[in-house]
């Protein structure tokens, strides 16, 4: 069941890591939507750590 939960958080991660590079490839990025994505994409590597 762990092991799942793992996935699920690993496969959430790389998808804000896509919407990260998305967001900063535009020519003027949206340094808010950034902000959060970021926060959001550490929330789920500390998930991931505590697991």
């Amino acid at each position: 069941m762990a092991s799942s939960h793992v996935n699920a958080l690993q496969s959430k991660h790389a998808g804000l890591e896509a919407q990260i590079a998305a967001e900063m490839n535009r020519p003027a990025p949206d340094e808010t939507a950034l902000r959060e994505l970021k926060r959001k994409k550490l929330r789920i590597k500390e998930a991931i750590a505590a697991q």
